[in-house]
């Protein structure tokens, strides 16, 4: 019985020169475009200084005359951020009770 021997396996030729530089360029392109953005839209939520934030340069709607008196605005994002998160667990809360209610 013969043994049938394969053809050598075809040697891959010499790396070229394949112009890396122009995807690094690309790269680079797109790392700016999303920094410009990110910082626009930290500016809009006031995170960073600077911001073009409706707070900052002041409401163009007047608010409507009403006698009942209203929460003064948190003075910062994060104050801001934590009245949310306040709010939100509170709803939360709420919506378990009232789960809880419906259920029994």
């Amino acid at each position: 019985m013969q043994v049938k021997r394969l053809p050598p396996y075809p040697s891959t030729p010499a790396p070229r020169s394949q112009g890396g530089w122009i995807g690094l360029v690309g790269l680079l392109i797109a790392l700016v475009i999303v920094a410009v953005l990110a910082q626009t839209v930290l500016k809009s939520y006031g995170l960073i200084g600077g911001g073009d934030s409706t707070a900052a340069r002041g409401s163009r709607v007047q608010p409507a005359s009403t006698d009942a008196p209203q929460a003064p605005r948190a003075a910062s994002p994060m104050e801001r951020a934590r009245s949310l998160e306040r709010d939100v667990e509170r709803d939360a809360q709420d919506l378990s009770r009232r789960i809880d209610e419906q259920t029994k």
